[in-house]
């Protein structure tokens, strides 16, 4: 495993070696591609490198020197339409085989690499375009993907190239496969990047304005050795699966980075719709050893029957994106005897709190900081937390800037400046300690409620509202109170079968939270709605219920 050479230190006895004794060495020139896929493809030219099924039935098996010729003839079909170093590419792949293909040959040129999902509409392509000044966009040939695309190019003045990974080539645009097919040997471009240069650029979701361009240098993915390693617990040659797509941040936690540096093979299932029968049953086939899912994607699985399935290679799965219930977390653990280990970090960050080998987990717990990580709690008056009490998790840069905490927010150095400032980076969640150490997630520092004296985190009420067998999905946000500053609402979803709700539902639901958690942090306010404001990528826009009340 290549990653042991970047690890002072690579196996630790229990937590409190791993904390005292984990450092990752960063080389003066370190480029993913090189160091580590062609690196493997000299050393171990055969090594599984990822394994891709579709929900068509179509297989492809790569190893570590197929990804080196394909993403070599990808960087250079790049390097002859003049893309190089620091030009932007977007890359519209959702779980296709040619984003590894195409992020990789980015990182050969020296390239920056915007991934981006296929839900985008023509506004939010005119934004990301402009912002980034991106000049080619590699993407699926479908029509509802390419149609947004071709309808922003208008007002896109930057953006010279379309490229089409197929299923079709419309006019317009250009042929990926035929591209790289007939591309001249490779000319490396090693020597143009350097550490501090961005390789990587993810816009985030919005949920409090437009989106913001997280920049992320060279030296990211070695952030990532500590993802694999010691939360998704991979070995060298596991087979590892992340459920996300490679739209999102998450791809690069568990589709990419650490689990190559492990030595591990990334295992893709694309899928148009998830089912949960059709994901149990490729894990079963294709025998994945690691697995890491939000929890709704448990909650899915939960319900199935496992009997029905050879689940004897999985051996270690974890769980991000919201507190896990204990619900949940119990059945899991009755049905495969594996314990669901939680982890926390952004868009921003790598893997920053997280449940590690050595610990039991504790269900709704993210777990301890990773210790690559200085992190603390800080209350509002500006001094640190003690155990119990509600703060900021802030991560401390006055000694040194964590290997894989961002760069900068992309050409806004004032929004830069509001999150890092006095030698901290401000991650605006709010988080509270026990007694042993863990970390229980509140909420946004935005989305509190502040209620007769009591600080309510938004997610310990949903997580009540959750358990309520009515309640699909639900928001709680802060409604204006003259006589206590602010109380709980909760917009909520129902089941079909508890349509459209009655005042009978609503005094229920509200006596299940008072039993389920505090009940000074029920809902007072309950609406029922047919479906929340969301961003494009499912997360719920709270600011957008808060300006409705307003």
């Amino acid at each position: 495993m290549l990653a042991t050479k970047y690890l002072h230190q690579s196996e630790f006895e229990g937590l409190s070696e791993f904390n005292s004794k984990l450092k990752i060495e960063v080389p003066d020139n370190f480029n993913f591609a090189y160091d580590i896929v062609d690196e493997y493809a000299r050393l171990e030219p055969e090594k599984k490198a990822l394994v891709w099924t579709n929900d068509q039935g179509q297989f492809h098996e790569f190893s570590f020197a197929d990804i080196k010729r394909y993403s070599d003839q990808t960087a250079s079909y790049f390097q002859s339409l003049g893309i190089s170093h620091g030009d932007r590419v977007m890359l519209i792949l959702k779980r296709r085989f040619e984003f590894w293909f195409s992020i990789i040959a980015l990182h050969k040129i020296g390239a920056v690499c915007i991934p981006a999902t296929h839900l985008l509409k023509k506004k939010d392509l005119v934004y990301r375009n402009n912002s980034a000044g991106v000049k080619a966009i590699v993407a699926v040939g479908e029509d509802e993907i390419t149609k947004e695309v071709d309808e922003a190019m208008q007002h896109s003045p930057s953006v010279q190239f379309r490229i089409s990974v197929g299923p079709s080539v419309k006019e317009g645009w250009l042929d990926f496969k035929s591209g790289i097919a007939t591309a001249p040997p490779f000319a490396s471009q090693r020597a143009l990047a350097k550490n501090s240069d961005i390789s990587l650029l993810y816009f985030t979701s919005g949920t409090t304005g437009n989106p913001k361009m997280v920049a992320h240098d060279f030296t990211y993915p070695l952030g990532h050795i500590v993802t694999a390693l010691y939360w998704h617990k991979v070995s060298e040659n596991d087979l590892h699966l992340t459920v996300a797509d490679t739209g999102w941040g998450k791809a690069v936690w568990g589709k990419l980075y650490g689990q190559w540096l492990a030595g591990a093979a990334v295992f893709v299932y694309d899928h148009e719709k998830f089912d949960p029968v059709d994901l149990l049953g490729v894990i079963s086939k294709y025998k994945v050893n690691t697995f890491c899912a939000p929890p709704t994607v448990y909650r899915f699985l939960i319900r199935e029957d496992f009997s029905a399935y050879d689940l004897s290679a999985l051996k270690y799965c974890t769980v991000a994106g919201e507190p896990l219930s204990a619900e949940v977390y119990n059945r899991f653990f009755k049905l495969t005897g594996i314990k669901l280990m939680e982890g926390y970090g952004q868009t921003e960050t790598t893997l920053t709190i997280a449940t590690f080998p050595w610990m039991e987990p504790k269900p709704s717990s993210m777990g301890v900081p990773n210790p690559a990580y200085k992190i603390e709690l800080q209350h509002p008056e500006g001094r640190f937390c003690e155990d119990g009490e509600v703060g900021e998790i802030v991560v401390q840069t006055k000694e040194h800037v964590p290997v894989g905490l961002f760069k900068e927010y992309h050409c806004e150095p004032e929004r830069t400046k509001a999150v890092w400032h006095n030698g901290y980076y401000y991650t605006g969640d709010l988080a509270w300690r026990d007694e042993d150490g863990y970390f229980w997630f509140v909420g946004r520092a935005d989305d509190v409620i502040k209620s007769s004296g009591y600080r309510i985190g938004p997610f310990e009420v949903e997580s009540a509202l959750m358990e309520h067998p009515a309640v699909v999905e639900c928001a709680v946000t802060a409604v204006p109170d003259e006589v206590r500053g602010q109380v709980v609402k909760a917009t909520i979803v129902l089941a079909k079968d508890y349509r459209p709700g009655t005042p009978e539902l609503r005094k229920e639901i509200q006596n299940h939270v008072k039993h389920t958690t505090a009940p000074y942090k029920y809902p007072r306010v309950v609406e029922f709605v047919d479906e929340l404001p969301k961003t494009i990528s499912g997360k719920i826009r709270r600011v957008e219920i808060r300006g409705e009340e307003a």
